[in-house]
């Protein structure tokens, strides 16, 4: 009997928590030590609750000792514990560390980056460049995010990732949420590469959660951001003038219940700019060429608002209602000069013209979503949340394109007009429930239903030029209408072990897709169905080999859908030499992805690597074919497979006390094995991306920070887009006890002395065409940012260390 009650063993819990905020503290280590020699005992990690177990733990005096990056180390003395004992030491309030909160106070300085087990956290103040601009101005600055000279996103290498805000998904184009989300509204982002079976599994990419700004502390804090573009320097001999200006402010309020949050913005943007083409074809061998060369510019507009309302009546319950909705305009000016039209067969020039052409194209997009949340904490530490999200999205435009004569331009060869109404209908409902823990961890299951309805009418005309009555092209002209129903379930263990750090899960998806195509003449009436049932595995593990050299490695399967524009066949035209169609039976993308790193700190100075491979199943590239003599026609298809080995590093350096440099490079080798329209495609190269930025801390509150984002040439399915780089340089001053500050920026820096901001896309095929352009955008711009603060009177302390804020508002 004596032995067996030696023997006996207890379990201690507890939970961290902020002590300022009160806020969970996720992912915190728990350290036991006996009392009589601090000998470590046992350990564990806190979930994403701040709830920590410590299990199989002998009788005796013990000390407790809890410490996470930000926080100093808290103790809890005399832990007594007896045979068969479960132990609550109830709320462990974890305090910021004072040293860090001086260098606050003084520098203003912020970490960068956080490494937490499944996701990257970056700090959006920290990235200077991207400040009165938008969300995609401050994502271009994370180590594996490119963006390149015509605003297309990748993370790694890959167009494909969801986009999250504060962790609620959307269904529309990720690149018009992120265009009209003001930059001054993020606060961090999150860069999640191989997400676990709790999320869904849409984007090959992974998942970029974007995390905007609110008060951290109760009362009421207050942003208003204005800016102001200078003229343009160069401008292109565009025929008007590039208008940048904005305003945009954040209001929020809390109190012991309610958290109330209300913002706007508006930014005109835009871009001067030009493009060199070049394009030849091959028909019934005539070679047909006819380089151009003129005005590509951007008028850009963006409306955008947003509320939350979170209520709080007890420790149990919590709900909250938000709404997000804005306007977007984009219109693209391409006044292009074919200054030599010609045609040769047998080495012999059959013609040659000239001719401009006038082309403006319009896109529009109004969206607006709302969400409702609700979530309970049972007494054994159980939780049961719900949501649900409705998102409604109208796309649209005109296109107009008129072939005209050179230098008599009031001689018209053709007039063309199409439009589209794309109304797009998203819903989301969502029920996940977390077990009480148990020695091996957490356990978590969910249920999530998503339905859209995206319809699209696509109308094409054409201007007779004897009568001037507009006809229709029924060819060009289309209805769509696309339905995608999907049911998913998910089952997911995660926990810790003295210095493991694990997840693992697994979820099932069914989904449902039908296309409906109709064209304007009533010969076409078909529809396409696709379903599939389809296993998604996920699973991580980090360990702590010592408190700053952590090792992590991680598998996640992914999926990219295809949207409606992809799968439309009807051409649409956007340029006088470009149509461009879909594919109705277009295939989604499948992913299976395995990453491995070290995250490594040294005294002020922070590393990290990552290795990893993706193989991507099913492609899908935007291809050219010819569709008649001066007219390629661009499809999107599934052109084979592909995978991506490489490694992503980066270094945050505190080189002096008033200077500090981060680094971020991605390096990889892509190729693509499969075929299109009967011709091999067998492409590999080396791609990499370098993002960087160094500061310099000055007396009387000023900074300088310059930046570089360099994307290298890569491949495509039929040739290579160039190498596309971007410097930037900007100047902070903060007044009034760093209430209020003044931001002069210097973007997109060249003076003649490199080709900055353009980028060469080069595509061909033997004996069949091929077409190269240049896109030159504007350099040298120069933006003025102020921005003042208002925060109950008091500097939020805490705030730097936070990757999280925990509340669900849209």
């Amino acid at each position: 009997m004596l032995s067996a009650a030696g023997y006996a063993q207890s379990v201690v819990t507890g939970k961290l928590i902020d002590q300022t905020e009160s806020v969970p503290v996720a992912y915190g280590s728990v350290a036991l030590y006996l009392e009589k020699d601090s000998s470590l005992v046992s350990g564990a990690v806190s979930d994403e609750t701040g709830t920590f177990r410590i299990e199989n733990i002998q009788a005796g005096t013990y000390y407790l000792s809890a410490h996470f990056m930000g926080y100093a180390t808290k103790t809890v003395s005399s832990v007594r514990l007896s045979g068969n004992q479960a132990l609550d030491i109830g709320v462990v309030a974890m305090q910021a560390d004072q040293q860090l909160l001086e260098e606050i106070e003084v520098t203003g300085e912020k970490v960068t980056t956080m490494h937490k087990v499944d996701r990257q956290v970056f700090e959006a103040e920290k990235f200077r460049t991207g400040k009165g601009g938008n969300a995609i101005d401050v994502m271009k600055n994370l180590p594996s995010v490119a963006v390149n000279a015509n605003g297309e996103i990748t993370a790694r290498g890959s167009s494909g990732f969801s986009v999250l805000i504060n962790g609620k998904p959307v269904q529309s184009d990720p690149t018009t949420i992120l265009g009209q989300l003001p930059a001054n509204a993020v606060q961090n982002i999150e860069l999640i590469t191989a997400p676990s079976a709790k999320y869904d599994p849409e984007g090959k990419a992974g998942i970029i959660n974007i995390i905007t700004t609110r008060g951290a502390t109760e009362g009421t804090f207050l942003q208003v951001n204005a800016k102001l573009g200078f003229p343009s320097i160069e401008d292109y001999d565009n025929a008007e003038p590039a208008r940048r200006y904005g305003f945009d402010f954040t209001l929020n309020h809390r109190t012991p219940k309610w958290d109330l949050s209300l913002g706007a913005s508006y930014i005109r943007n835009d871009i001067s700019g030009r493009r060199e083409g070049d394009v030849a074809t091959v028909v019934n061998d005539t070679i047909h060429r006819f380089p151009s060369d003129g005005e590509r510019s951007f008028d850009e507009t963006n409306y955008s608002g947003s509320f939350t309302a979170a209520f709080t009546p007890n420790q149990s319950d919590r709900y909250s209602l938000g709404f997000y909705g804005g306007k977007r305009s984009k219109d693209r000016t391409a006044d292009i000069l074919y200054y030599d039209n010609h045609a040769i067969y047998e080495g012999q020039r059959v013609y040659t013209m000239q001719y401009y052409n006038e082309n403006l194209r319009i896109r529009t997009s109004d969206f607006a979503l709302g969400s409702f949340d609700y979530s309970h904490q049972f007494e054994d530490k159980s939780n049961l949340s719900a949501s649900i999200l409705y998102e409604y999205t109208l796309l649209g435009g005109p296109t107009t394109n008129r072939n005209l004569g050179w230098p008599d331009t009031s001689f018209v060869y053709q007039d063309e007009y199409n439009t589209n109404d794309n109304p797009l209908h998203g819903v989301r409902f969502q029920v996940d429930y977390r077990l009480k823990p148990i020695s091996w961890g957490q356990i978590e299951m969910g249920y999530q239903f998503r339905n859209l309805d995206h319809t699209g009418d696509f109308l094409y005309q054409r201007q007779n030029n004897q009568t001037g009555i507009w006809e229709l092209v029924p060819e060009f002209s289309s209805n769509v209408d696309l339905h995608r129903m999907i049911h998913s379930g998910y089952g997911q263990l995660s926990g810790g072990q003295n210095r493991w750090s694990y997840s693992a899960g697994i979820r099932l998806e069914s989904m449902d897709r039908e296309l409906g195509l109709q064209d304007k003449a009533g010969t076409v009436d078909t529809t396409y169905h696709y379903d599939f049932v389809k296993l998604y595995p996920s699973a991580s593990i980090q360990y702590e080999l010592r408190e700053n050299l952590k090792l992590k490695t991680a598998y996640s399967k992914r999926v990219e859908r295809t949207t409606t524009f992809k799968m439309n066949p009807f051409p649409e035209r956007e340029h006088s030499e470009t149509l461009e169609q879909g594919d109705p039976q277009l295939l989604p993308e499948f992913i299976d992805l395995v990453e491995a790193g070290v995250i490594k700190d040294i005294n002020n100075h922070s590393f990290y690597l990552t290795g990893y491979y993706r193989y991507v199943k099913n492609l899908v590239n935007r291809v050219n074919t010819v569709y008649n003599d001066t007219i390629l026609n661009r499809i999107y298809s599934n052109v084979g497979d592909a995978r991506s080995i490489g490694f992503e590093l980066g270094g945050e350096l505190k080189l002096t006390e008033w200077w500090d440099a981060f680094v971020g490079a991605n390096v990889y080798n892509y190729k693509i094995d499969g075929s299109f329209d009967g011709f091999p495609i067998d492409s590999e190269s080396w791609v990499y991306s370098i993002n960087a930025h160094t500061t310099f801390t000055l007396p009387d509150n000023w900074s300088i920070q310059g930046t570089l984002n360099y994307l290298s040439k890569r491949i495509t399915a039929q040739g290579e887009d160039s190498r596309f780089f971007s410097p930037n340089l900007t100047i902070s001053k903060s007044f009034m006890n760093d209430r209020m500050g003044a931001t002069l920026q210097w973007l997109n820096m060249d003076m003649g002395l490199w080709e900055a901001n353009e980028q060469r896309i080069t595509t061909s095929r033997p004996d069949d065409f091929y077409t190269t352009t240049n896109y030159v955008y504007e350099v040298d711009m120069i933006m003025l940012n102020l921005r003042y603060n208002l925060l109950n009177g008091t500097r939020n302390k805490a705030k730097f260390i936070k990757s999280e804020f925990g509340e669900k508002e849209f």
